[in-house]
């Protein structure tokens, strides 16, 4: 049986094509009648991919139309685990080989349905619509000449030409341009941006406002020990020096010692490869905000209304709101109306 296999190959190096290379791979490639696959070396040899992801995108590429493709379904048929399944849809997604769209049925009724793009920078470019296939014109089929027993079927009669007119010179009407659909809006767009995109710089990690020698002293003590609560979280003196001001930023901010090693320490990713980039990113985005002080926990005075007392009226005894007693607005009036006409009687007399 080794023979036998060790022949085949000899036979199928041979039929290898230019001089064979002394290291390295060689290829054999042999084609596929059934059952294969095509799949793009922007997929096979992505820079940015894991060869999980690949290998993930291979199998959904082989699969046919309207096949589960979830986490768990893609676990019962492949070898690996629903964290690394999981990751690696992720990963593709993110690259636009996968995508996600809601749909609206004519019910009403909202789905989510899956799409595996084999080239999603194919999409992004304008696609023109494929031309028309016109039918072939059937062939004619040559008669044979007729026999004495056969009648010759006569030529139907054609139109009388018409005689010559004006517009019998005239050039031949020009056939409109074909008309060009527009291009079609793509199936779905990234919404991620392309891997070559530049990311933000990232945020700076928080100092405190007025350092002194104690909050950086606590903090050196916090970070160094840090490794008796995880061990994973063992620094060096230079991660140390650098992640101090972060942590006396926190405790200036009046933070408990005991909830900054929380914080630090809980959910920790399994491997941690960069220990203090995390507790970088962690002190940076988790920062609590400075305590109020007493004057902004109390309430806002609330204004103070004047409330005008009621007076009453010394001519008719009717009750009037004024800051001083004395007379109703009627009453005035009236002995303004009273004084008026004896002053006009005065100076007509």
């Amino acid at each position: 049986m080794d023979t036998q296999q060790n022949t085949a190959l000899t036979r199928a190096l041979a039929e290898v094509p230019g001089p064979l290379p002394t290291s390295g791979v060689i290829h054999i490639a042999i084609p596929h009648t059934d059952r294969f696959t095509i799949v793009g070396n922007h997929l096979a040899q992505h820079p940015d991919l894991s060869c999980t992801a690949v290998g993930i995108a291979v199998r959904i590429q082989s699969l046919p139309q309207g096949i589960e493709i979830g986490i768990k379904a893609l676990a019962a048929r492949c070898r690996e685990g629903e964290k690394r399944i999981a990751a690696a849809l992720r990963e593709l997604e993110a690259f636009g080989y996968l995508q996600r769209v809601r749909d609206r049925l004519p019910s009403g009724r909202f789905i989510t349905r899956t799409v595996f793009c084999n080239q999603p920078t194919a999409l992004l470019r304008p696609r023109r619509p494929a031309a028309p296939q016109h039918p072939a014109a059937p062939a004619q089929v040559p008669t044979s000449a007729p026999t004495p027993t056969e009648v010759p079927t006569p030529a139907p009669a054609q139109a009388p030409t018409p005689p010559p007119g004006p517009d019998m010179y005239a050039p031949p009407p020009v056939p409109p341009p074909p008309l060009f659909a527009a291009h079609p809006a793509p199936i779905f767009v990234p919404l991620v941006p392309p891997p070559t995109a530049p990311k933000p710089p990232p945020a700076p990690l928080p100092r405190p406002d007025e350092p002194t020698p104690e909050p950086d002293r606590a903090a050196t003590a916090l970070l160094s020990d840090l490794r008796r609560h995880a061990p994973q979280l063992t620094l060096s003196e230079t991660d140390i020096r650098h992640l101090v001001p972060g942590v006396a930023a926190w405790l200036e901010r009046a933070a408990h010692p005991d909830a900054i090693r929380r914080t630090l320490t809980t959910d920790l990713p399994h491997p941690l490869r960069h220990p203090a980039k995390l507790l970088k990113h962690r002190l940076t985005a988790l920062l609590p905000p400075p305590l109020p002080g007493a004057h902004d926990l109390t309430a806002p005075a609330r204004p103070r209304i004047t409330v005008t007392p009621f007076q009453t009226c010394d001519d008719c005894d009717r009750a009037f709101r004024s800051p001083t007693p004395g007379h109703c607005r009627d009453c005035r009036e009236h002995r303004e109306h009273r004084e008026h006409r004896s002053e006009a009687t005065r100076t007509a007399a």
